[in-house]
């Protein structure tokens, strides 16, 4: 689905970065910072050209030739991992920063990768999201209709045990981010600290 969704000259979800991340990327410690689900590659992109280290994993290889080619329109250079977040391993304390923006996981996965993802977190790393929450399929401006993709404040603080949330909130927001992602919608965003 992601490959075909993918496979067209315009990028599915714009090519600047998601409006959260770029207002506090200036959170995430400078080092090595991994994108979830990272698709063409407008956040890392973004994120190189901050200065960081980053790595995009995504499921589709289409979508991760985007993002080489994004990122070599930008001049900056990033780490593409082709591979299923389900069975993906983060290792042990290996990064300074994990950026999950709308990676549409059903619960059981996405509970999995995230409690993998704060074992592979460094101390003092963070965990950066912006997410659709449950609600969101009463919008029709992205997510799609699946409310077991998407994630409320209650399932993200079991998910993330052990990190001390900074910032954390439900909120309806204007997301405009290409064709898929428009309009008013309701999402959360959180910001932890191990």
């Amino acid at each position: 689905m992601w490959d075909e969704r993918y496979n067209t000259q315009q990028y599915a979800y714009g090519k600047e970065p998601n409006d959260f991340l770029a207002q506090q990327y200036k959170q995430l410690p400078k080092g090595r910072v991994i994108s979830l689900a990272e698709g063409e590659g407008r956040n890392t992109v973004f994120l190189a050209k901050m200065g960081y280290e980053v790595t995009a994993v995504d499921g589709s290889k289409v979508g991760l030739e985007k993002a080489a080619k994004l990122a070599k329109e930008h001049c900056v250079k990033i780490e593409l991992i082709h591979a299923d977040l389900a069975e993906f391993d983060f290792g042990k304390e290996t990064w300074d920063a994990v950026v999950s923006i709308y990676c549409p996981l059903p619960s059981a996965v996405r509970s999995a990768v995230y409690k993998r993802a704060v074992k592979g977190l460094k101390p003092a790393g963070v965990f950066l999201l912006e997410a659709y929450t449950p609600e969101q399929v009463n919008y029709n401006t992205g997510g799609g209709p699946d409310a077991d993709t998407k994630t409320s404040k209650s399932d993200l603080e079991d998910d993330l045990i052990g990190l001390s949330f900074v910032h954390l909130e439900e909120l309806k927001r204007e997301v405009f981010e290409g064709s898929y992602h428009t309009g008013l919608a309701s999402v959360l965003q959180a910001i932890a600290k191990k």
